[in-house]
């Protein structure tokens, strides 16, 4: 069995945590794996997880009608996969699915909101961590959308 902690400790995502921090969101994790194809993520399911990537790559997707799914992003190793579990109403708003064998740690996310109100330091840094995901995919989302779009005016 592998130490989730070490695991966690060399997550870039997780870099400068103390070792009470991280020992926290070790009792919170577990190692998980998705075949490719499997769905990690439905849009409108409970948000109850996020996971940090270890091996593999998730596309992030949203269903178009009449036309089917269009990938949003992918997300590969030492990168983090999920913030609705930290928003209310804790819904997914996309889909996500695994592109090939993923391995990854899923973090139960009510079970670190808990921690976070018991401990406002380890909450403090989480949302500081997860607010520069948030914004870094507004921005991400902002300019994919001008792809999409154009300059609008040329029409």
């Amino acid at each position: 069995m592998e130490n989730l902690g070490r695991i966690l400790s060399e997550h870039p995502f997780l870099q400068g945590m103390t070792d009470s921090q991280l020992a926290l969101l070790v009792g919170c994790a577990s190692n998980v794996v998705f075949k490719p194809g499997e769905f990690i993520i439905r849009e409108g399911q409970p948000a109850d997880n996020f996971y940090f990537i270890r091996h593999g790559m998730v596309q992030i997707e949203t269903h178009i009608p009449q036309k089917g799914p269009l990938v949003i992003r992918t997300r590969h190793e030492g990168e983090v996969l999920g913030w609705s579990w930290l928003v209310p109403p804790y819904r997914w708003h996309f889909d996500a699915r695994a592109i090939e064998q993923t391995r990854a740690i899923a973090i139960d996310g009510k079970c670190l909101r808990e921690k976070c109100e018991t401990d406002h330091a380890l909450g403090y840094e989480i949302m500081k961590r997860f607010s520069r995901i948030i914004a870094e995919r507004l921005e991400a989302t902002r300019l994919q959308l001008m792809d999409v779009y154009g300059d609008s005016s040329r029409y």
